[in-house]
């Protein structure tokens, strides 16, 4: 079988696109694991479906890196509209459905605007603080990120028990007068990632959680392995109106 895909990344986050509007592609978990391989495939963080849908413009059927379906993935989703676009299908309000509901995005030039679902029921844990973005995230404050045995200590709070049994990703995070650093552990692809948007989503509201009043709206900037993101919201009784803003851009495009 010959498979026509792309590659493109959100800020060091990469993923295989594949256009599956026909309905054609169907792939195993073991396949999508090989193409995901960095030594043996292709290589991504995970590899996403556009689909066809009746009633949205597409939607989204996204897998991890080990072949397996997973959440919400934020910088897959902002790719996956560049991706549309460049197919030709030009808009510059995209609506498209994903494992978690209905999403909105723009497309301005290599920028993707992606609205996500609103956030609530955060929660204090023994680890840090745990919030559900589309993905379930724990996050914790540092002083010396930069230097953090990211993949070590990600991985041994993302199989703790106290999140067992789905784990969770695993966020540090950094604050400076203008800006969060963050970095990311994310389960299924069980490494260090570049970026992660539903991360980046997680780490603006913790880390801005206690100076941000109620009924006020923030945008913060992130500084991630792999580039700049944006986060917009207005806090109310939740968070809401939360948008992910960043690049997303095409590397190549092959055949496998």
């Amino acid at each position: 079988m010959n498979l026509s895909f792309a590659k493109y990344h959100g800020t060091g986050n990469d993923f295989i696109l594949i256009d599956n509007r026909a309905g054609s592609v169907h792939l195993s978990e073991k396949q999508i694991a090989d193409f995901c391989h960095r030594r043996f495939g292709i290589g991504a963080d995970g590899l996403l479906l556009l689909n066809s849908h009746s009633d949205y413009d597409f939607q989204m059927v996204n897998y991890n890196s080990n072949g397996r379906e997973c959440s919400m993935c934020g910088n897959g989703a902002r790719t996956l509209v560049q991706f549309a676009a460049d197919l030709g299908m030009k808009k510059d309000h995209y609506r498209f459905l994903a494992i978690d509901g209905e999403h909105e995005a723009f497309l301005k030039e290599d920028v993707v605007e992606l609205k996500m679902q609103n956030v609530n029921g955060i929660r204090e844990t023994a680890a840090g603080i745990a919030l559900e973005t589309g993905s379930p995230h724990l996050v914790m404050k540092s002083k010396n990120v930069l230097t953090l045995n990211v993949v070590s200590d990600g991985r041994a709070l993302r199989n703790s028990p106290l999140f067992a049994p789905a784990g969770i990703n695993v966020n540090f995070i950094e604050s400076t007068p203008d800006h969060i650093i963050i970095r990311t552990y994310e389960r299924g692809v069980e490494d260090e990632t570049l970026s992660c948007g539903t991360g980046a989503v997680a780490a603006a509201i913790v880390g801005t959680l206690d100076e941000t009043a109620v009924g006020s709206k923030r945008e913060v900037k992130l500084k991630t392995q792999g580039g700049e993101l944006k986060i917009r919201f207005h806090r109310t009784d939740q968070f809401q109106d939360v948008w992910l803003i960043g690049e997303a851009k095409r590397v190549y495009q092959g055949k496998v």
